[in-house]
């Protein structure tokens, strides 16, 4: 019997991409705007309305920066009152007390922070503003005394891959909850960064320093890697079950590793719908379906829930139904959404003994070449 699809866990909405940064990584490549076309309050009471006929998720209001829109707190009051749990992603810097307050009362229940850099030189000058890093520290501090849980988001790079110790350890200090590296896919100005994303056996250092840290520091702050689905296989190898019976709940539960089409989905300002905010190719538009439309019935979410068609490496590998490699990682690299996840060293077993991973790691680099021989 068909059971229909599955109810998305996690929505992340752009309420806008208007932003009062102009930071390295942004994948919207937001800006201070005006950007025309955005959804209406009157079209985002209806988009959460229609969420609801397909689930009951987690909505993650973000942006550019949510708290520049004049009717965040309607939405953010209209969806709790429906009965959604509600946490925002922001740049902290303009969470004055009078914002905090309001927070509390709406209630956003959790905030996502970005901190790429534990000092205030490195942070302003990838954040595109000088007191970007002040100010987003006052922030915190704000949503901490009222009660807000914070979590820390850092977009691991080269950049700053020699400072995760000390930005966890400012994580710790200003008393976050949870601690959520990003590793970079490069989309929106981020494309600038590409030369800057970790090379495999990086990725992989990095995600068995996290299942290290979450073993040490059990209890104290919960970690979620994220665009790294690969995570799943490190839990496994390591003998952890990674069901996510991590301190804050939802927000930090890891239950697969690409979520894109399953159990999470990403809404833009004008209301297209995609995989996640990072795999640029259009499910819909919920101001040309309905969302529950475009959820339950979307060619691309189709294929997105088939594992079998996942191709290459992946689609052999004894870890796809729990990791899956991260999709909007393979279309950036190949213009394949359903190509192997082009940033995991891991050689599965099947693709091993079919004396294919040598050829694809080497055809991997060789697509990072730059015309004249040079890695990119």
């Amino acid at each position: 019997m068909d059971k229909g699809p599955p109810k998305p866990r996690l929505v992340a909405w752009e309420l806008t991409r208007g932003c009062n940064l102009y930071c390295a990584h942004c994948r919207a490549s937001a800006s201070q705007g005006p950007h025309e076309g955005e959804l209406t309050t009157a079209e985002c009471f209806s988009l959460i309305d229609d969420i609801l006929e397909v689930g009951s998720p987690i909505l993650i209001l973000t942006g550019g920066e949510p708290l520049l829109r004049p009717d965040f707190f309607h939405i953010a009051e209209y969806a709790t009152a429906r009965g959604l749990r509600v946490v925002a992603g922001t740049n902290g810097t303009l969470i004055t007390e009078d914002i905090a307050a309001k927070m509390t009362e709406a209630p956003i229940s959790r905030l996502g922070i970005s901190l790429d850099f534990p000092t205030p030189e490195l942070q302003d000058r990838f954040r595109g503003s000088a007191g970007a890093f002040d100010a987003a520290l006052k922030g915190i501090e704000n949503a901490r005394r009222y009660g807000i849980e914070v979590q820390i988001n850092s977009t691991i790079t080269k950049l700053n891959v020699h400072y995760v110790e000390d930005i966890l350890a400012l994580a710790l200090k200003l008393g976050a909850i949870a601690f959520h590296p990003f590793l970079l896919v490069p989309t929106g100005r981020g494309k600038d960064l590409e030369a800057q994303e970790l090379s495999p056996a990086e990725y992989e250092r990095i995600l068995n320093w996290i299942w290290d840290k979450q073993t040490e520091l059990e209890g104290l702050i919960s970690f979620k890697p994220t665009d790294a689905p690969h995570y799943m296989r490190v839990l496994l190898q390591r003998g952890e079950r990674g069901q996510g019976d991590r301190p804050g709940g939802g927000m930090d539960s890891l239950t697969r590793g690409c979520l894109a089409g399953t159990g999470f989905c990403f809404i833009s300002h004008r209301g297209r719908v995609q995989g996640c905010g990072y795999l640029n190719i259009e499910a819909g538009n919920v101001r040309e379906q309905s969302f529950s439309q475009i959820w339950r019935d979307s060619p691309l979410f189709y294929e997105l829930r088939d594992y079998s068609k996942i191709k290459g490496k992946c689609g052999v590998c004894e870890y796809k139904k729990v990791c899956g490699g991260c999709r909007a990682r393979a279309y950036e690299a190949s213009g394949d959404f359903l190509a192997a996840e082009p940033y995991c060293e891991y050689q599965p077993r099947l693709w091993h003994e079919a004396g294919q991973g040598r050829q694809e790691t080497g055809k991997c680099h060789a697509e990072r070449l730059s015309p004249g021989g040079r890695a990119l």
